[in-house]
């Protein structure tokens, strides 16, 4: 039987740590930023840990 492939649109927005966690960065900050305070735009610049089921889905279409 063939190995399974990895899907490539989500390889490029996520990473597997060393520790075997999903991190990703979060959304909306790639424009509009003079309308978001400062606490905002400092949390969205801060990448974010997935946890629980989602992060297991994620790991089996990395093939990790």
């Amino acid at each position: 039987m063939p190995k399974q492939k990895t899907h490539k649109g989500l390889s490029k927005r996520i990473k597997i740590t060393a520790g075997g966690k999903v991190k990703h960065r979060r959304a909306g900050g790639s424009h509009l930023m003079s309308g978001k305070n400062a606490k905002r735009r400092r949390r969205i610049a801060s990448s974010v840990i997935i946890a629980g089921a989602s992060a297991e889905k994620i790991k089996a279409k990395m093939n990790k």
